[in-house]
């Protein structure tokens, strides 16, 4: 009987930590790497972000990890959609993304930490725990970056266009390079089209490029180049 108390006891102290990735054998991974720490347990996960907001509402967990990349939005709109309604629950994303791109615009959006999918599993382990300590988590690279722009008071001097796009006009931009049309990406997105169309103009502008043309093909290319090798 004492034996089943302290069993209990234990398993109510455990950080419960709730997950959001579309795909599902990414999250029974990332869950089975939790579930083997003594201290931590995956309490819940979803795979998009209005499940994710009920089911957080409900489970209240001490920490979410997102991936960047959901079905119905940007994990990067769940991210600040998370920040606004519960603040006191700290964010990981965790991305196959490059986090050169990412890793900024996630702090930016609220996360307290980033970490790519390709790391090794003790970084991973490692950047929860950090996050979870209330620290913020990056990888020595970013924060180096992010030292030199603070020092330098702007942009790197290699920033990229791709990195003068918002978020939203990023996750545009992603959408066409995917081979998705203009009123594809509103319906995908729930704007209207005249609004993807201002976006995409924007888009155009800020990378220097002339027709639709040109951005369907400059988008195809970057969208192609960021697969994992």
């Amino acid at each position: 009987m004492n034996r089943t108390i302290q069993n209990t006891k234990a398993l109510k102290e455990k950080t419960k930590i709730f997950i959001v990735d579309d795909h599902p054998i990414v999250r029974q991974g990332l869950a089975e790497l939790i579930n083997q720490e003594e201290d931590l347990v995956v309490c819940g996960q979803a795979e998009d972000a209005a499940a994710a907001m009920a089911a957080v509402k409900k489970m209240g967990p001490g920490m979410i990890i997102v991936d960047i990349s959901l079905r119905d939005t940007s994990g990067m709109e769940l991210i600040k959609d998370l920040r606004v309604q519960f603040p006191r629950i700290p964010v990981l994303t965790l991305s196959m993304h490059d986090e050169f791109l990412y890793a900024e615009r996630s702090l930016r959006a609220g996360a307290k930490g980033y970490v790519m999918k390709a790391e090794a599993t003790e970084s991973v382990i490692t950047a929860i725990r950090k996050v979870l300590s209330g620290q913020v988590y990056v990888s020595d690279k970013i924060a180096a970056k992010l030292v030199r722009k603070l020092v330098d008071g702007g942009p790197d001097i290699g920033t990229s266009a791709i990195d003068r796009l918002s978020d939203r006009e990023l996750e545009v931009f992603l959408l066409i390079g995917q081979g998705y049309g203009t009123r594809q990406i509103a319906k995908k997105l729930c704007l209207s089209v005249k609004t993807i169309e201002t976006y995409r103009a924007h888009i155009k502008e800020k990378l220097n490029l002339a027709s639709a043309a040109e951005l369907l093909q400059y988008a195809i290319r970057w969208v192609g180049s960021q697969k994992p090798k």
